[in-house]
């Protein structure tokens, strides 16, 4: 069956390049991970009229594109800010110290898991296990990890990246 072209969402020139990778792959089902990578790459988060699009671009249900997007823990549903920050919530972790860390880093910020603050410079998220158990707690900061961490030693690392007012 040959697919049908869906006029992009917009003007931006973002959707041609996302519609040139589709097209690339045959607006085939199985480019679904590959083309919300991409959206996410340009756009810097995955937003419902995105996923509409990709849904009907590559004929994947709609359930099927948001069930994918909320699966993976790389994929945002909203603006992310300008650093992230990511408690590592797996066994490990956790019996050793993450939700005080958890805590902590919330009570510091004023914003709890899965918010950003109110000026975009922090994401805070939690991940089931970031596979750094060796160094149990672990925090993800900007996509570098540190670990054996109290709430203190979490507060301070954070400090380096961004000061939250």
């Amino acid at each position: 069956m040959k697919a049908q072209k869906i006029a992009l969402p917009s003007s931006d020139k973002r959707w041609k390049i996302i519609d040139t990778r589709m097209r690339k792959l045959g607006y085939e089902p199985q480019a679904l991970i590959e083309t919300l990578h991409g959206v996410q790459e340009a756009f810097g988060f995955l937003e419902a009229d995105a996923l509409r699009w990709v849904s009907k671009s590559l004929r994947v249900p709609a359930s099927k594109v948001y069930g994918v997007a909320t699966f993976y823990n790389l994929f945002k549903l909203k603006p992310q800010g300008k650093h992230n920050c990511v408690v590592c919530l797996g066994t490990a972790c956790y019996v050793k110290g993450a939700a005080k860390i958890l805590e902590a880093i919330e009570e510091y910020a004023s914003i709890k898991s899965g918010e950003t603050t109110s000026d975009k410079e922090l994401s805070l998220m939690t991940a089931r296990c970031i596979g750094a158990c060796g160094i149990a707690p672990a925090v993800v900061y900007d996509g570098s990890a540190s670990g054996r961490l109290s709430p203190e030693d979490a507060i301070e690392k954070l400090k380096e990246y961004v000061h939250v007012a």
